[in-house]
């Protein structure tokens, strides 16, 4: 086998395990508003109960593997990764409770937008006026999402954006500890960061008296498994997609992160009879049409970098 066909059999492994994972991902989603939905567990609750779950799926294999926490490198930025996971899926765990699925989904695409704009201001990374004219564009088709989902949900609405803030902040740690700590160390720390930060917000939730935030527990015995499910998808999904991209550049996998919203409709739609008006659907293409054109201009100034003069 040549050179070439090895990076290109490489490749086509890495998209058809991006495209398998990002299928499988909205799933956990799923699961969590049928917790909320038909199990009266409140958001926080279930989030405790994701990183927790994940923590103990992937706990005996990062004790075989790795060996000792001792091994860690970066521990605290690994915690504080966790962390901010942690409060990003409580954002978007509270969203999918009150919100259609696919509205969530298309209201979280902004992320691969703010991300661009964290990199040109904070890295340094150069973004013409076209990509900058498809932010805009993207953030206008959010808006269409938005603008009825405000309406009747008001500034619950506005969760998935905050959740897409954070995960940008997270993706930046993971740029950071990529290189420095192992995909499983890393996945591990983020279940302790996570379940560490999640107990805390149930105690002050409970405290509070925070509906969302306060300690409960699943209504049947099903209720349980898909909890132990859920912590299983999260901690070995995010583990495969951490291996595709090992696979494969970022800018071949990046467009496949769209496959969430065609599982999050079938799903919305199958187990909660939610699906997006017309008007949804237009906001739905236009923020894809936007990320899939950064993509595009990211993947042709790579290229153009690459090519010697």
């Amino acid at each position: 086998m040549t050179a070439v066909s090895a990076s290109t059999d490489s490749s086509v492994k890495g998209m058809a395990l991006m495209a398998g994972c990002m299928i499988v991902l909205p799933m956990m989603d799923a699961i969590a508003k049928y917790m909320a939905t038909f199990e009266t567990m409140s958001p926080g609750q279930v989030t405790f109960y994701r990183f927790f779950f994940q923590l103990v799926v992937l706990a005996p294999l990062f004790f075989m593997t790795v060996g000792s926490l001792k091994a860690v490198r970066r521990p605290w930025m690994n915690l504080l990764r966790g962390a901010l996971h942690a409060s990003a899926s409580l954002m978007f765990f509270t969203a999918v409770k009150y919100m259609p699925l696919a509205d969530v989904f298309a209201i979280y695409f902004v992320e691969p937008f703010m991300l661009t704009i964290m990199s040109a201001l904070f890295l340094g990374e150069k973004v013409g006026w076209r990509r900058w004219l498809a932010i805009l564009v993207g953030f206008g088709g959010a808006m269409i999402v938005i603008q009825p989902s405000f309406e009747i949900f008001g500034w619950m609405s506005l969760l998935p954006v905050a959740c897409a803030a954070l995960f940008t902040l997270y993706l930046f740690l993971n740029r950071a500890l990529g290189d420095v700590d192992s995909p499983l160390t890393m996945q591990m720390m983020s279940g302790i960061g996570g379940t560490a930060l999640m107990g805390v917000v149930l105690v002050i939730g409970s405290q509070a008296g925070i509906a969302d935030f306060e300690m409960s527990l699943p209504a049947s015995s099903l209720g349980l498994v898909l909890l132990v499910v859920l912590g299983s998808l999260s901690g070995y999904v995010h583990l495969l997609v951490v291996r595709a991209f090992r696979l494969a550049s970022v800018s071949l996998l990046a467009p496949f992160q769209y496959f969430e919203i065609i599982s999050a409709t079938v799903l919305g739609y199958l187990l909660f009879a939610d699906f997006p008006t017309p008007s949804k659907w237009l906001g739905i293409v236009i923020i894809v049409a936007s990320g899939l054109f950064i993509i595009w201009r990211e993947q042709r100034q790579s290229r153009m970098t690459e090519t010697p003069a």
